[in-house]
């Protein structure tokens, strides 16, 4: 009988694409990063309604959240250089992508999706904040930065921790399409050594277990975080009934 599926060549195989892990953890971290950042700029737009900006935040956030993550990749990859062609020719210029690492098309499209993704949670969340909390900062004569700062981002992390943690894991599965603006992560190193083997169940079955694996972490960091912040919830609120206690004793 011929050897159908080799079990040990699985455990063989992760070593080898684990190699490319960081690629995959970059695109992950630095892509989630600026895109919670640039989903709290969406967000705050489209709650203050800002002329202009609104409309497009609209039209942005629903062209990213309507599209295939696939189909984006491409057109940032393939349609940047067409634009900047464009761009010469109407203005007499001779800029050009050439030098541009493709890890940058890649980070510039999983950014703009996630913000867009992200911009929708946190949106959500900064509106189920208590507006007597936002109307005692005004009072305080905070500014809108400051409670933004110290009032309104926390408390909106905490309500959408949950949702950006499966956003998270989403993104870290989405990186194996990075393939498609030839950067090697993982999927696509696996995908390059079932081609010089022909072992393609075993490289897709060691590349699955590598990503269970990162959603397990992923999934017991977020608990912790969660867990964290409901500690630090309680001993505020015990701080604040001690504090009322003993103004009411004086």
């Amino acid at each position: 009988m011929p050897n159908i599926f080799d079990f040990k060549l699985v455990f063989e195989l992760i070593p080898r694409l684990l190699v490319y892990l960081p690629v995959t953890l970059e695109i992950t971290i630095l892509s989630m990063f600026f895109g919670l950042v640039l989903g709290l700029v969406l967000a705050i737009i489209k709650i203050k309604r800002i002329p202009v900006l609104y409309r497009l935040t609209v039209l942005f956030v629903s062209f990213m959240r309507g599209t295939p993550i696939l189909i984006q990749l491409y057109i940032t990859y393939y349609g940047i250089p067409i634009a900047l062609k464009y761009f010469n020719y109407y203005n007499g210029t001779d800029y050009t992508v050439n030098n541009i690492p493709a890890m940058l098309f890649v980070l510039l499209a999983f950014t703009m999706n996630e913000a867009a993704y992200t911009s929708e949670s946190i949106r959500a969340a900064i509106q189920s904040i208590d507006k007597g909390q936002l109307e005692a900062a005004n009072s305080l004569g905070m500014t809108y930065f400051q409670t933004l700062r110290r009032i309104i981002v926390p408390e909106a992390f905490e309500v959408a921790l949950p949702t950006l943690g499966n956003t998270l894991i989403g993104l870290m599965k989405g990186t194996s399409l990075a393939f498609v603006c030839s950067v090697v992560e993982m999927t696509a190193q696996g995908k390059i050594i079932a081609g010089n083997n022909y072992r393609y169940f075993e490289v897709y079955v060691a590349l699955s277990i590598i990503y269970w694996a990162l959603t397990i972490v992923i999934e017991q960091g977020i608990k912790r975080i969660e867990k964290k912040m409901s500690i630090n919830d309680v001993k505020i609120v015990r701080r604040s009934g001690l504090h009322d206690r003993s103004a009411e004793s004086v």
